[in-house]
């Protein structure tokens, strides 16, 4: 009975009360309602289905495609989401509960982390202003292949920071897995692994004579890439049966397409993804086409709000750095990791000519709340210019900065309940099929109809396919009826649309019509004549 006294009293510690109150408002802020809230669209149904072939026992070396370029990643994705599906029996909120946990581990990592580097004070700030800021959060609450990215961009520096400090190769190795399993989620990789290479290059030169660095970077560097081949194995696996169909694409996209644009200038680029990267994830600042909601005052004193503390952020970084480099001691392990993950990071961004979206900074995620909340307790700490008022500013700032995130909780605003939408609508138009052979189209603005064919695939009652006439010259993958999902606004009028699923069932006449949800559906037949 003592025994089991003392390992409560050691485990409800004041630091550990809270984390654990941290933690719980993270989970809270990702699976409140997740099931309502969720993004479920093509891409989301194009997912489901995949896993749902590979429970089936039709596994694949190929993931989701690439948002650029038209190549694809790696399927490391699919095997994280098949146990989820499973155990919730098919239902695609499982996935989602996946990403959800991730995003939970993440603060855990940030508040480790931090209190690693720095401080209980430090990592308290960071990690809770990561658990409740709408952007992170809101890409914790649907199953997306990057939205698990931070966790393995955080982890895999810090196995770095671990890995040099102890010479192990055990880590770097490990830390090579980690980053192999992270290009399989998103191609921005490629950015986190320049951090990582410049990192080890300025840190193993700074610890180890010029002789010895060299031999010490090629065994390290040697590691590192064999443990990424082994986090990347299963796209590699693929890209060696088929000839690297998809590194070619990428090389012939990188350097001979015209793809990539002109876009804003070098340091333009740069600037702007500087403060979106703060503004965006720690400050909650508005996308400039809700900037009508707030009032021009407002978003200049945000904007200034954001600018100052990005800046100051970064210069108290640049400072410590500066120090750890003068005094030669083993803070500047921390400090050059973090500088290089900031500076390396942003700067890779302004050679990228395309759209650059809030997902893009997922490498960075964890970074900002890092070093706003270093600079909240160089404030709490800084007696000798603040004297006994740094406690209460930095105090005010921490919960000024904690309640404009918590106006921006994404389950404050009303819900999409795009799965429950997605469901009742291919329910409604299984209802219509006398449980006979059908065809299937969606007439959309971009969205693809993976979601619908979803539900029909796991009711058993998938839709036929319409092949090419060359694949099908007899025609028989044309049923007696076709369903036309209509998501465009009105008028839509599938009679005569050009859409292949529409165009190649052949002349037909409107059997049915009917308003679902937020989607009008028709039924079409063959056209008899009169």
């Amino acid at each position: 009975m003592n025994n089991i006294k003392k390992i409560l009293k050691s485990f409800f510690t004041k630091d550990n009360l809270l984390l654990i109150a941290i933690l719980l408002l993270a989970s809270f802020f990702r699976l409140y309602k997740i099931a309502d809230y969720m993004t479920f669209l093509g891409d989301e149904g194009r997912d489901v289905l995949k896993v749902y072939e590979i429970l089936h026992g039709e596994l694949t070396l190929l993931g989701p495609t690439s948002s650029v370029g038209g190549f694809f990643l790696g399927s490391i994705y699919y095997y994280f989401m098949a146990p989820f599906l499973w155990i919730f029996n098919y239902d695609p909120v499982g996935p989602a509960v996946m990403v959800a946990l991730f995003g939970i581990a993440t603060v855990f990592l940030v508040y480790k982390v931090s209190s690693i580097f720095f401080n209980k004070r430090i990592a308290v700030f960071a990690s809770a202003l990561y658990a409740i800021s709408p952007l992170i959060a809101s890409y914790s609450r649907s199953s997306w292949n990057p939205n698990p990215f931070p966790f393995f961009s955080l982890l895999s520096l810090f196995v770095i920071y671990e890995a040099i400090k102890r010479s192990s190769l055990k880590l770097f190795f490990l830390a090579g897995i980690l980053l192999g399993i992270a290009m399989q989620l998103h191609y921005l990789a490629l950015f986190l692994g320049a951090v990582i290479f410049f990192y080890m290059l300025f840190a193993v030169l700074y610890k180890s004579k010029l002789n010895k660095a060299f031999v010490d970077l090629a065994k390290n560097y040697l590691v590192v890439f064999v443990g990424f081949l082994i986090g990347w194995s299963l796209f590699i696996a693929f890209e060696i049966r088929h000839n690297f169909l998809n590194i070619k694409n990428i090389i012939d996209f990188v350097f001979h397409s015209g793809n990539t644009g002109s876009g804003a200038g070098f340091f333009q680029t740069i600037s702007d993804v500087f403060f979106r990267l703060f503004g965006r994830s720690v400050f909650a600042f508005p996308a400039p086409e809700h900037f009508t909601r707030y009032g021009s005052l407002v978003i200049n004193v945000w904007t200034i709000f954001i600018f100052l503390s990005a800046v100051l952020s970064t210069a108290l970084l640049i400072f410590y750095f500066y120090k750890s480099l003068k005094t030669k001691d083993d803070n500047f392990y921390k400090y050059s990791l973090l500088l290089f993950w900031l500076v390396v990071g942003i700067i890779l961004f302004g050679f990228y000519k395309k759209a650059i979206y809030d997902y893009y900074f997922a490498f960075l995620f964890p970074l900002p709340f890092i070093l706003v909340s270093l600079l909240l307790n160089f404030i709490w700490e800084n007696k000798k210019y603040i004297k006994s008022f740094s406690k209460i500013i930095a105090l005010g700032l921490f919960v000024i900065i904690f309640a404009i995130n918590l106006q921006g909780a994404p389950f404050r605003y009303p819900p999409n309940r795009q799965l429950n939408q997605a469901e009742s609508i291919a329910d409604f138009v299984m209802t219509k099929t006398d449980a006979k052979p059908f065809n299937f189209a969606l007439i959309s603005g971009g969205n693809s109809d993976h979601a619908y064919r979803y539900f029909f695939t796991i009711w058993n009652h998938s839709p036929t396919t319409i092949e090419y006439p060359g694949k099908d010259p007899q025609r028989k993958t044309v049923t007696d009826q076709l369903f036309v999902v209509c998501e465009s606004p009105l008028p839509c009028y599938p009679i005569g649309h050009s859409l292949w699923e529409i165009a190649g069932f052949g002349r037909a006449e409107i059997a049915g019509e009917w308003d679902v949800s937020v989607v009008r559906i028709y039924k079409l037949v063959h056209y008899k004549g009169e």
